[in-house]
């Protein structure tokens, strides 16, 4: 059994895979169907599933802001699907208010990745059973006995509690220089991975309702 964790980069997508024997593999793709094949599991962390309205949004996201008191900004607002089209953030933000609330830039920026997993996703059904949204610092917060990690991964505090901790439950990784990534994105490709790991194990939590389905029959959950 292989699985993996994927974290957006900017040349493409940092993938932890985990083999049935524990070793890991890091490496940087262009893309993202290129990380799913001979995997059980690929946990990534991006929206899958988009509300037609940005407001109520998606019951995953108000669930993981309540777990992570502290760092609820780490859970972006997912931008509803007539917004993704947009090519700008101005146009966005602007049909965004129409439907009820703007968005950001910070947002906006991740269009190009949520556009996409959602083309991959709505391109192979049976990739429905294998990918799915997970959240690094949910990850985080469950190796962490349920506790936000309040510090922040770009500071040198912040980067070592989070890799002491991936330690701790069996992703150790010496940090060295990755090609188009940095090294928070690669802590992330490693606690999503984890959750790739609990999910193939049926130990995963799975926030938003099991049935929650966008309107093209995507899962709007988001697991840890």
């Amino acid at each position: 059994m292989i699985v993996a964790g994927a974290d957006g980069c900017r040349t493409g997508w940092v993938i932890c895979r985990r083999a049935s024997d524990g070793s890991l593999n890091i490496a940087v793709v262009k893309t993202l169907a290129e990380a799913c094949e001979g995997l059980s599991v690929l946990a990534v962390d991006m929206p899958i599933g988009l509300v037609d309205e940005p407001r109520p949004g998606r019951a995953c996201e108000r669930e993981a802001r309540a777990l992570l008191p502290g760092k609820t900004s780490s859970v972006f607002p997912t931008p509803c699907r007539p917004a993704l089209g947009c090519t700008t953030h101005a146009e966005a933000n602007a049909l965004s208010k129409t439907l009820g609330v703007g968005l950001t830039q910070q947002t906006f920026h991740l269009f190009p990745k949520m556009r996409e997993v959602d083309a991959l996703m709505r391109g192979n059904e049976a990739l429905h059973s294998i990918v799915h949204e997970a959240h690094p610092e949910l990850a985080f917060a469950r190796m962490n006995d349920g506790r936000p990690v309040l510090s922040r991964k770009r500071r040198p505090e912040g980067f070592r509690e989070r890799l002491e901790l991936l330690a701790r439950h069996g992703f150790p990784w010496e940090p060295r220089s990755l090609p188009g990534a940095a090294r928070d994105d690669v802590l992330d490709a490693m606690a999503v991975c984890r959750t790739a790991l609990l999910i193939a194990q049926g130990t995963a939590t799975r926030l938003g309702p099991a049935q929650e389905r966008d309107r093209y029959g995507l899962p709007m959950n988001i697991w840890f």
